[in-house]
């Protein structure tokens, strides 16, 4: 069992928690994962891990009540308890020292940069972070990320905060006034789709962390493939990083809405009182 040492809302609907989980804070690295089980009636579900304080044995998830089990989990208070937390899962974000390397994010996936952003900085590079929200109601961890990059820049569809526009429009004029030599993106397939089309373009490298449907985590279920030049991968084992020119986009966004109208009926028997998540 894992305790929830601290929680705190972020957004209307994005929670944030720091789970007692010494052995995960004591060896995970930028890029991986965790998948958590609420207890015996819950389904496992991945989180990126947005932090880990390996000092105090804690490690950090930010996640969006999308689904029953998100829901179900934003629901728990400090001191409760969550019956399965594994991980470090997958492969770590590749750091070296590129060089200039730009950090695109939108949505939660802003939430999930932090660990990226610290080990690229540590490694010695000039690290432009690019953050994308719908509005500013929306924009996530702005003083954490600001603090970890070189520079911040925000955009937002609605133009209620920063640049008006979405993130392609902003890694645009960067990649333009100066050389890139990497880019990083997480956030909404869509979005990372763009941001893959965009840099193919200039030929510049691009990572991609990934967010297919997962059920085991360790490769043996084969939920979570993906199609990578040509070549099926997991992203539980594989990834979840890629190389974002190399991803077929087109089919992943077509997995990725196969169980929509189930995740719905099963949300809404949740919030109905249908479902034995427990609440607490």
């Amino acid at each position: 069992m894992y305790k929830i040492i601290s929680k705190q809302k972020l957004a209307s609907n994005i929670t944030s928690l720091w789970i007692e989980a010494p052995d995960i804070a004591k060896n995970a690295k930028a890029g991986q994962f965790i998948i958590f089980r609420i207890d015996d009636h819950g389904e496992r579900v991945p989180l990126t891990i947005a932090g880990v304080d390996a000092q105090k044995g804690l490690t950090r998830i930010i996640f969006q009540h999308a689904g029953k089990s998100t829901t179900a989990l934003s629901l728990l208070e400090e001191g409760q308890l969550i019956k399965d937390f594994l991980g470090p899962l997958g492969q770590p974000t590749e750091i070296e020292k590129y060089g200039t390397v730009c950090v695109v994010s939108g949505g939660v996936g802003t939430a999930e940069i932090l660990p990226v952003i610290d080990a690229l900085k540590s490694a010695g590079n000039k690290v432009i972070s690019i953050v994308g929200a719908r509005t500013k109601e929306l924009l996530l961890l702005e003083d954490e990320i600001r603090k970890a990059s070189t520079e911040l820049i925000v955009a937002t569809d609605d133009g209620s905060y920063g640049i008006k526009g979405f993130v392609t429009d902003v890694l645009k004029d960067v990649i333009s006034r100066e050389k890139t030599d990497i880019i990083y993106a997480i956030g909404p397939v869509p979005m990372m789709k763009a941001v893959a089309n965009l840099t193919r373009e200039k030929s510049i490298k691009t990572l991609a962390s990934l967010n297919p449907i997962m059920v085991d985590g360790t490769g043996m279920c084969g939920a979570c493939r993906v199609t990578v030049d040509g070549k099926t991968k997991f992203a539980c084992v594989d990834g979840p990083e890629f190389d974002a020119h190399k991803v077929n986009w087109d089919e992943l966004i077509s997995r990725l809405g196969t169980f929509k109208d189930l995740e719905k009926i099963s949300l809404e028997k949740f919030n109905n009182g249908g479902c034995k998540c427990r609440r607490g």
